[in-house]
Formats: C-alpha cells, structure tokens, sequence
C-alpha cells in the first residue's frame, strides 16, 4: 500500500514538471475518436488525465494557435516596413487581441512559420499602456498574461513567464514581466521586459527608457504618443497602437488619417472583418448603438458628434465603378493648394433621374499647376472645370492668375468663380457662393439618393468621414476634395457631354498672356 502511494505521488510530481516539449506531445495526441464510457477504468482514468493535460496546455499556450483575421494580419504585415502603426477599429473586434499576441511573439521569439511581419532575433523590451492603470490592467494586461487568477492563460505562454512584480496602489496590476526568450534551435536563450504603463501617470513616467516597441492600447495624449516614440529611437523599435476612435479629430488620429505622416500605416477595422461574430449578431451590435457612435464603435470612424456635417452612413451613398453613359455630363472641380493639398473631382449627372455622381477624385500636395494638370488632365481635354474665388489671385512671379496657369496646361477652366445658379432673370455669377448653401444641397441630395460616389474613392470618402463643424462652424480644413466637389455641384449648369458640341453659353477666348483656352 505505501509502494503504491509513493509511486502515485511520484507520478503527480512527474506530470507537475513536465517540460514543454512533453507537454507539446500530450498536446497533439488525438483523442476525438476515442468512447471514453466504452473504456475500462484504468484507460478512462489514462484518458481523462490526458484530455486535461491537453485543455490545460491549451490555455497556458494561446500563442501556439493564433491565427489572425485578415485585417490582422495587414496589420501584422505592415511592421515589416513602417515604424509607426495603427489599427483603427470598432469596440470588441479584436484589435487588442492582435496587437497582444503580435507583442508576445517579439517577447519570446516564438514566431509561426508563416510570419508576415517584423522579427526580432535578440530580446527585447516594450512598454503596453492604456487609458488608466486599472484599465490598463482589465485590457492589456488581461489580454497577455491573463487574469490574476490565471497567470500564463494569455498571448504570453506560461511556460515564458520568468517572473513577475505588481504594481502598488492599484489592486492586481502587475508593473512589470520578465519573460524568457527563445532558447530553442537557432534562437538564443535571453530574457525580455515587458512594463504596463497608464496615461494618467503623466508623459514624464513615460522618460527614461530605451524600448524595442511601444504599444499604446486606446488613444493616448500627442505627448505621451511622442515620447513613447522618442524611447524607440536609439533602436530603430516600432510603434503598435490600436484604439477605436472616440475624441473625434485629435492630433494622434490626424497624424495618421489626414497628415500621413512619413514611416506610418493605418489598417481600419470594421466589424465586418471581425470574423467572430455572425450576421445576425453583428446587424444587432450596429443597432445597440446610438446613430452618433455608430460609426466609431463599428467601423472605427473618429466619432464627430453631433458635429458631423455628412451625418449620413456613407454605405447610403456608395456606389461600385461603372462605365458612365454617353449621354451624362459630366464637369470637374478644382480647389487650389500649396501647404495644404490641391484637390480635384469628376462629377457626371444623370438628368433624367436627377443624380450626380462623384467619379474620380485626386489630391496632392505641393504640385505646381504643371505637376497637379499632368495628373488629372487624361479625365478629357473636353471636361470643363470649375474653381474658387482663389483662382482670381495673382502669381508674384508670373504676374497670371491661378486659373491661367492650370488652363496654360490644358485644362478648360471655366470663364467666372464657382457660384450657385443665379435667380430666375439675374445674370450669370450673381447666385453667391456661400458654402452653407452647398453644403444643406448636398446633403439633402445624399437623403434622398441623387448624390453618390463611387466606392473605391478612398480619399474622398477619408474627408467624408472627418467633416465636422466645431461650435456651430464649419472647419474648413483637410476638405480638398469635398470643396472641389462643392464647386463642381455649383456649376453643375455647365456640363458637358464627352465629347459632345460646346453650348452656345459657353465664351470660348484665349489668354493673351499664355495662350490659354477659358471657357
């Protein structure tokens, strides 16, 4: 009886210390085709014994079976080339989740074969932060060690985990894990640093460090965001942030959606790439959610308020590229820029039933009137072109007006300013040009189905999305092509067949000083 006893003992403290490669061959037997009840006692109990040692290494290595979205993977992907990257994407879609299990794998050098993004061969040491320290600890934290009760249950496997401290004053949130890297094939045994960090400790806990990645979970303060970069610098380390974008048109979020600034990638989210759920339970997510979050919560759209000019679901106006009937006209717009880009659009109009189409649209910065021409001049050499009171000034060098210079380039720009139709009996430029009016004509066409855009315009449907007014005023900035579409709508009188007869209306001279054709 007491050899039996050791020898039970014995076998409890053999399973107890199992290294992982046992327990990665525990792991791949397979036991689905196996009738426990039709076992005798002691297969059962040699059965059961390994379906839970198999459950038990399952959830003490998530890292093994990661297997990422689409949209996760661009993510993942896109760290191979940028340093600054962001995952933009609703609530509960799995952007915290990937950017959890991409941090583990550079913390322990336990990448899959199939890997599409950056490798670090030496360890490494990163910082993960959120909104507060008890969020941080119920978000990232959660996410790669695992609840307090269950250290090793996340993207970080237990086996990886050195050691841990926790953090004081603030009920199970750990401060820092040292976690074990590599040590197996090729790969050397080290050890890596992970810290948890909370923005409301102040950009100055953030000093100091030199970090191989920053991992800021939610957006965080602009000077927190460059400070956690400035501790990546000496390492030529990445940044990973990922937030769902509820304080509207920060500074954080325009670096990325409106300045792109150089070194950085966006990946947008929406909860139709979170595979997770099914259609029925996704239409019923969309519909718990008040009309001004919507678009934030699931498809990660900076969230505009009751600020939002376009407050329509832009699905309402999307429209998939079709070839445009011979007898539509059609008219571009134009809106000028140096320091902040030139924008431009094709509109056609469908008469018979009313609807005007955004067609092409394409914005630059810094273009010279002969460098911004080149590029949308192959939209046709008959399109005429509508422009703002700004095309009226005059270059100090050249002494032309702007809308000499781009007609100097062979586009035909319109003889007089954008303005709205005149009334009935009034002469022609006397309708004003007041964007409120554009705006309210606009929108209301949008309601009613006469406005739509054809949906691979990415960049029309980027200032769509951020058009907000700010105490009752319209922000007139990062509207390139929203003001270029404007203009267009304006003049919308004067469109043209392709390559159809000019109308009679139409007061075809040439610029004296350039040669230039001026409808």
């Amino acid at each position: 009886m007491a050899s039996r006893l050791k020898r039970r003992h014995r076998k409890k403290r053999l399973i107890k210390s199992w290294p992982c490669c046992w327990a990665v061959a525990v792991a791949e037997i397979d036991l689905s085709g196996i009738n426990i009840a039709r076992l005798n006692p002691d297969q059962r109990r040699r059965a059961l014994e390994l379906l839970r040692l198999k459950r038990r290494y399952a959830s003490e290595n998530k890292l093994a079976t990661y297997c990422a979205y689409a949209k996760q993977a661009e993510f993942h992907a896109a760290g191979k080339t940028f340093r600054e990257r962001l995952l933009i994407a609703g609530n509960q879609l799995g952007k915290t989740w990937s950017a959890g299990f991409e941090s583990a794998m550079h913390l322990t050098g336990r990448y899959p074969n199939n890997w599409p993004g950056r490798v670090f061969a030496k360890p490494v040491v990163g910082w993960a932060a959120g909104v507060t320290s008890e969020a941080t600890r119920d978000t990232v934290q959660r996410v790669m060690c695992g609840r307090i009760n269950a250290i090793g249950t996340g993207s970080i496997p237990k086996d990886a985990i050195k050691s841990k401290s926790l953090k004081r004053g603030v009920a199970d949130a750990i401060d820092t894990v040292v976690v074990r890297f590599g040590g197996g094939g090729d790969v050397q045994a080290g050890e890596s640093l992970i810290g948890f960090k909370s923005y409301d400790q102040g950009r100055e806990k953030f000093q100091g460090e030199t970090l191989d990645f920053f991992w800021p979970d939610e957006e965080p303060p602009e000077d927190i965001y460059m400070e956690g970069l400035t501790r990546t610098n000496a390492t030529n380390g990445m940044l990973l942030m990922t937030f769902t974008p509820l304080q509207g048109m920060s500074s954080v979020v325009k670096r990325f959606l409106i300045d792109k600034s150089p070194g950085t990638h966006v990946t947008t989210m929406t909860i139709h790439d979170a595979e997770h759920y099914t259609p029925e339970q996704r239409q019923a997510i969309i519909a718990s959610y008040p009309a001004h979050e919507r678009d934030a919560r699931t498809k990660g759209v900076p969230s505009l308020g009751s600020g939002r000019i376009y407050a329509i679901d832009e699905e309402a106006i999307k429209v998939p590229q079709f070839e445009i009937p011979a007898h539509w006209v059609q008219l571009g717009g134009i809106d000028f820029g140096w320091d902040h880009p030139s924008g431009a659009v094709r509109l056609a109009w469908d008469r018979d039933e009313d609807v005007i189409y955004v067609t092409a649209a394409h914005r630059q910065r810094e273009q010279t009137p002969l460098m911004f021409a080149g590029a949308i001049r192959p939209w046709g050499d008959w399109l005429p072109w509508a422009w703002p009171h700004d095309g009226l000034q005059h270059d100090k060098g050249s002494g032309e007006a702007l809308k000499e210079q781009y007609a100097a380039q062979g586009l035909l720009m319109l003889k007089d300013k954008a303005t709205h139709p005149p009334a009935d009996g009034e002469e022609e430029g006397t309708g004003g040009n007041g964007v409120e009016a554009g705006v309210i004509e606009i929108l209301d066409r949008m309601m009613t189905g006469r406005f739509k855009v054809f949906s691979h315009l990415n960049d029309w449907f980027e200032e769509f999305r951020m058009y907000h007014r700010k105490d009752g005023k319209i922000i007139k900035l990062d509207d390139d092509l929203l003001s270029a579409t404007r203009y267009a709508y304006m003049m919308r009188r004067f469109a043209v067949v392709k390559g159809g007869p000019k109308r009679a209306m139409y007061d075809f001279s040439n610029s004296a000083a350039s040669g230039a054709r001026v409808i």
